[in-house]
């Protein structure tokens, strides 16, 4: 059984804070937490951002590819200049893309077609990360007709 003087002592040795000293440690620990996962957030909303200028980039230089590709072939067919025809036909096809860069190169037969896209971020844009960058690389042959690669 407790004695008083030992009820008395404990209750001064642990008191209860009082209503305005409550809570101040974990306010550093709330913002910290806070300030953490919207940081997550915009990773992954703006690594979104990222995979749709890659797709973009991809997508461009595919079909710059198969433009080159295509021109190529009806050069061939037509006793023309095929490596003239891809490079126009690709570089034509990026022309057309808004929001892509490209470059188009041709080398041995082979139409190399290189693109950059870029996008806005969302929530990054907050710490100075105004926007991503994706890349996009295809390649397609010129190949004389009736003859195979």
């Amino acid at each position: 059984m407790l004695m008083p003087t030992m009820i008395n002592k404990f209750v001064h040795d642990h008191r209860v804070p009082a209503r305005n000293e409550r809570g101040l440690s974990i306010t550093p620990f709330v913002a910290v937490i806070f300030a953490a996962l919207i940081m997550t957030a915009g990773l992954v909303i703006d690594g979104g951002q990222k995979v749709a200028a890659a797709s973009r980039a991809e997508t461009a230089a595919a079909g710059a590819s198969r433009a080159a590709g295509n021109a190529a072939a009806t050069q061939e067919l037509g006793a023309g200049d095929p490596a003239g025809a891809a490079l126009a036909a690709a570089r034509n096809y990026l022309a057309g893309q808004p929001g892509v860069t490209g470059s188009v190169t041709v080398s041995a037969g082979v139409v190399e077609v290189r693109t950059q896209a870029t996008e806005p971020t969302i929530l990054l844009s907050a710490i100075g990360i105004d926007a991503v960058t994706g890349t996009g690389r295809a390649q397609a042959s010129i190949v004389p007709t009736g003859e195979s690669r």
